[in-house]
C-alpha cells in the first residue's frame, strides 16, 4: 500500500513511553483470556484530586444507546511506581479515580459484545467488539478505548500487537507497521517471532473513535476512485466471498459517485470494511465513518448480494459529505457519555440514503423504472409501518428515547425528502441547481472543522437558494404535513395513482400473521395469527402456531437476513400452477412438535395496490426538462 511505510524498529510499549499531554494506549491481540483482550492506558497528566475514566454511552451514527462499560473487567488504576490507586464504579461505564494526580496508567480487560450476554442495551453487530483468538478480531475502537472527563482533546498514539499472520484494515494511516515484538515482558523470556505491532496516531479522542479497524487473514484490494485510495478489507470465515470480489461490485457506483461529487473527493484515503459471519443475525448493517465504513453482514456469494453491496458501498460513502463536511454542533462536539441529538437527521441519513439510490440512476447503474421502484418502496415503507404525525426535526432530535422505533424512518422518509427538494430545486433553477450543488454550496460554506447552528440550518438554506425551499423544509422537515408527492412528481411528468387493484404472488401469510418463537434454541417464525394469513396460506392449509422450518424442501434458515433473503427468493421465481410446499413444526394432543408437511398450487392473491409510479409518456417539454436535469448527470 503506498500511503503506509513498512519500518522495522525495536517496540516501545505504551508503558515506558512516558507521561506527557496526550493518551498512549495498548491493545493486544495476542493476550486472549475466555474470549477477552487486554488494554492498557499511559494517561495525560491530571491536576484535580480524583477523576472519572469512562467509556461511551453511544457514539455518533447509531442513534442508540450501547453502554460500552458494561464489557469491561477488572479496572484498575496505578501511580508511575507501579503502586495501584483507588478506584470506585461512578456508572454503567464510568470509574472514578483518587489521587488522580498521581495516575500514570489505566488497565482493564475487555469482553467480545457479539458473545457476551450482559443486561442492557443490544448493541448494532457494526458497532460491536467481535473477538475470535488467532483467527479475526473486530475493532471498533468505542468498545475498547476510553477518555478521562474534560480529556478528549489532546493527541493519541495508540499500538495493536497482533499475531504475525493477521492484517489490519483500517482508513488510518499507520505510523509504523507490523514492527517486531523483540521481547516479552521480562528481559530473560526469548524473543517471539509470531507477535508484531502496529502504531497509530491521531488527533484526539473524536478521531480515534471515528476509525475501526479489522483484524484477520489477509484479504484486500485497493481501487483507485478520483484522488483517493479505496482499500477493501474483508473477513469471511469460510472464504464464500472475497475482497476483490467485492470490488469488483462497488468499483462502478464508487467511480459514479467521484463523478456525482464533481471529480474530487474530501478524502484521500478510505476504507470498506467487510466482516461476515456464518451465525444466525437478526440485524446487520453498516456503520459509517468520516475515512472509513464498517459492514457486518451474514456470509454468502457475490451472486446473492450484488445490489445489496452496491447499495451499502454507495449510502456509507457518501457520508464523506454528511456528517463529515456539513455537521451540527451536536456532532462536531458530540458528548459521548451525556449525548445531545441534531434535529436534522433528514440531512446525514436521508439525503444520503437519496443520493445512493440517484447516483445509480443517473450513472446507468440501474434504469428510470427501476429507480421508481425504489422510491414507491420508500413511499409504502413510510406509511406502512412509521407514525405520520410527528416532524422529522422532533423525530431527529428525540430519537434516542421517544421516537426511538421511528429512527428507521431516515432511510424512508429522509430519502424522499431529498427527492422532493431535488425536484423542486431543479424546477425552480430551470434544471441548473439541484441538491448534490446545494450539498457543495453547505460544504464550502461549513466544511469539516465549521459546524452548523441546528436551530438556523433552514434559514441558511434559504439564503442558498430560494424562498419556496425554506417555506418546504419548516413546512414538511419542521412541520408534520405529509410530502406533496402529487405536486413535485408532476413537475417530472412521473404519474402517481394513489391505488388500484392487483394480483402478486405470496408465500402465504402478510406479516402480521408472524412471531418468533424459539425451537431448541434456534429463533424461527411461526404463524401466530391465522387471520393474517393470504388466499395462499390458506390453501396451504397453514395454522396458528405453525413454526415454519422448510419451504420448497429448503430448511429455512435462523431469524435474520438469510432467511428473508430465502422467502424473497422463493417469492421472486413463483409461476402460477406450480407447486408450493412446507414443512412445519406443529403440536400433537400432548404438546409435542411434530413435523406436518403441507403442499399446495401456487395461485396469486387479490390486494390493492398502492401509490403507482409510472412515467407520463406525454409529459409536456417542461416537464421532461426537469426529468432529464433530475434523473441525467
Amino acid at each position: 500500500m503506498k500511503s503506509i511505510i513498512i519500518c522495522l524498529c525495536a517496540l516501545v510499549t505504551a508503558s515506558a513511553m512516558g507521561q506527557g499531554k496526550g493518551y498512549q494506549f495498548k491493545l493486544d491481540l495476542t493476550r486472549v483470556v475466555d474470549d477477552r483482550v487486554y488494554v492498557e492506558v499511559s494517561t495525560p497528566k491530571v491536576s484535580a484530586d480524583s477523576i472519572t475514566f469512562y467509556l461511551p454511552k453511544i457514539i455518533p451514527g447509531t442513534y442508540a444507546i450501547a453502554d460500552y462499560g458494561r464489557f469491561v473487567q477488572d479496572f484498575k488504576a496505578f501511580d508511575k511506581s507501579g503502586k495501584e490507586l483507588v478506584t470506585s464504579k461512578k456508572d454503567v461505564n464510568g470509574w472514578t479515580i483518587k489521587n488522580a494526580k498521581k495516575l500514570a496508567k489505566i488497565t482493564y480487560w475487555v469482553d467480545d459484545v457479539v458473545d457476551t450476554k450482559v443486561d442492557g442495551p443490544s448493541i448494532y453487530p457494526m458497532a460491536a467488539t467481535d473477538i475470535n483468538e488467532g483467527k479475526s478480531f473486530l475493532v471498533n475502537t468505542s468498545g475498547f478505548f476510553g477518555y478521562l472527563e474534560n480529556n478528549k482533546n489532546v493527541p493519541i498514539k495508540f499500538e495493536v500487537i497482533r499475531p504475525k499472520q493477521l492484517y489490519g484494515s483500517t482508513g488510518l494511516i499507520a505510523t509504523d507497521i507490523g514492527v517486531p515484538l523483540a521481547k516479552l515482558k521480562k528481559d530473560n523470556e526469548p524473543a517471539d517471532n509470531n507477535k508484531v505491532v502496529d502504531r497509530y496516531s491521531v488527533d484526539n479522542y473524536d478521531r480515534l473513535i471515528d476509525s475501526p479497524l479489522l483484524y484477520a487473514e489477509p484479504d484486500t484490494a485497493i481501487i483507485r476512485v478520483a484522488n483517493a485510495e479505496v482499500l477493501i478489507g474483508n473477513y469471511s470465515p469460510n472464504h464464500k466471498i472475497t475482497a476483490k470480489e467485492i470490488a469488483g461490485e462497488v468499483k462502478q457506483v464508487l467511480n459514479a459517485q467521484a463523478q456525482f461529487l464533481g471529480g474530487k473527493l474530501p478524502v484521500e484515503k478510505y476504507a470498506f470494511m467487510f466482516y461476515f459471519t456464518d451465525q444466525p443475525l437478526n440485524v446487520y448493517g453498516a456503520l459509517e465513518h468520516s475515512y472509513s465504513s464498517l459492514y457486518y453482514m451474514p456470509e454468502t456469494t457475490v451472486d446473492k448480494m450484488r445490489q445489496q453491496l452496491r447499495d451499502f458501498a454507495a449510502h456509507e460513502f457518501f457520508h464523506i459529505v454528511t456528517p463529515l463536511n456539513i455537521h451540527s454542533k451536536e456532532i462536531h462536539q458530540f458528548e459521548f457519555n451525556d449525548p445531545k441529538m441534531s434535529r436534522h437527521l433528514w440531512l446525514y441519513e436521508g439525503m444520503t440514503e437519496y443520493f445512493a439510490q440517484t447516483v445509480q440512476v443517473k450513472y446507468g447503474l440501474m434504469t428510470p423504472d427501476e429507480y421508481l421502484g425504489v422510491i414507491r418502496g420508500k413511499m409504502l415503507n413510510n406509511t406502512n409501518n412509521y407514525r405520520q404525525d410527528i416532524s422529522f426535526t422532533d423525530l431527529s432530535q428525540f430519537t434516542l428515547d421517544k421516537y426511538s422505533n421511528q429512527y428507521g424512518n431516515v432511510y424512508q422518509k429522509g430519502a424522499l425528502i431529498g427527492m422532493c427538494l431535488d425536484i423542486k430545486l431543479r424546477k425552480l433553477s430551470g434544471g441548473k441547481y439541484g441538491v448534490q450543488n446545494m450539498m457543495a454550496d453547505l460544504s464550502k460554506k461549513y466544511g469539516k472543522d465549521r459546524a452548523f447552528d441546528d436551530e438556523t440550518l433552514f434559514d441558511e438554506i434559504e439564503k442558498l437558494t430560494y424562498p419556496e425551499i425554506g417555506n418546504f423544509l419548516k413546512t414538511y422537515v419542521g412541520g408534520a404535513e405529509p410530502l406533496p408527492f402529487k405536486e413535485v412528481f408532476n413537475d417530472v411528468g412521473v404519474d402517481l395513482t394513489p391505488e388500484k387493484p392487483g394480483k402478486r404472488f405470496s408465500t402465504g401469510y402478510n406479516p402480521q400473521a408472524l412471531a418468533v418463537e424459539e425451537v431448541e434454541g434456534v429463533k424461527r417464525l411461526k404463524i401466530a395469527n391465522a387471520a393474517g394469513l393470504t388466499q395462499q396460506g390458506t390453501s396451504l392449509g397453514l395454522q396458528t402456531g405453525d413454526v415454519l422450518i422448510k419451504i420448497n424442501g429448503k430448511d429455512m434458515p435462523p431469524l435474520g437476513g438469510e432467511l428473508f433473503g430465502l422467502l424473497a427468493q422463493v417469492r421472486d421465481n413463483m409461476k402460477e400452477g406450480e407447486e408450493l410446499s412446507y414443512t412445519v413444526l406443529r403440536k400433537d394432543s400432548n404438546d409435542a412438535y411434530q413435523p406436518v408437511e403441507l403442499k399446495a398450487p401456487i395461485v396469486k392473491i387479490d390486494y390493492m395496490e398502492k401509490d403507482i409510479l409510472s412515467f407520463n409518456e406525454n409529459a409536456t417539454p417542461e416537464q421532461l426538462a426537469t426529468r432529464k436535469a433530475w434523473l441525467v448527470p
